[in-house]
């Protein structure tokens, strides 16, 4: 039974693909409809997972790779059709891409770093999440983008950038704290 919430996320992730393959279509309707269901799934798992104390080791890793997997795929895919600006792309591309490679490189190092969400970081990914869903929703009804996207990008790329910063400056504090000469080249 523990195993729903982690079923929950395998869902979420087979989400991604379909619902790329529907905004490249221009579908954006139902484009709209698998991304509020992949959210609404988010907050099922999270809920199950806490509520009955679910929890596993593979979902403390699947689901926020199903959340990523979903986020980065739907702003890439959005940026490509020039729905959204090729530079929020790239900042929301890029703050994932920073916290992977520092939590390799701190394992690289043999200093691995725990990242544990951040209360900006929920904030962003909501922001985020909201936008997407905002962008997909006008599409769908084939409204004009310009206002939404101009007004909505900078407080996505505000949120983006504290949180990519807040994630640098935690990670450079753990490194800070390693010890002298331990696998040091």
């Amino acid at each position: 039974m523990h195993n729903i919430p982690n079923l929950i996320s395998v869902v979420r992730l087979l989400l991604v693909p379909l619902t790329v393959w529907l905004i490249i279509s221009e579908a954006y309707g139902w484009a709209f409809l698998t991304f509020m269901a992949a959210g609404i799934s988010d907050g099922v798992d999270g809920y199950l997972a806490r509520r009955f104390d679910w929890r596993t080791r593979l979902g403390a890793y699947l689901d926020p790779l199903a959340d990523k997997a979903l986020l980065v795929s739907v702003f890439v895919t959005l940026g490509f059709l020039k729905l959204i600006p090729a530079w929020l792309v790239l900042l929301v591309v890029s703050r994932d891409a920073l916290i992977v490679g520092a939590v390799l490189l701190s394992r690289l190092m043999d200093h691995p770093v725990h990242v544990h969400p951040l209360m900006v970081s929920k904030v962003n990914t909501v922001a985020q999440i909201m936008f997407a869903v905002a962008v997909l929703g006008v599409a769908a009804l084939g409204k004009p983008l310009e206002s939404l996207v101009d007004y909505g990008s900078i407080p996505v790329a505000l949120l983006t950038a504290l949180s990519g910063a807040a994630y640098l400056a935690s990670w450079l504090r753990h490194m800070a704290e390693h010890p002298e000469g331990k696998n040091q080249p």
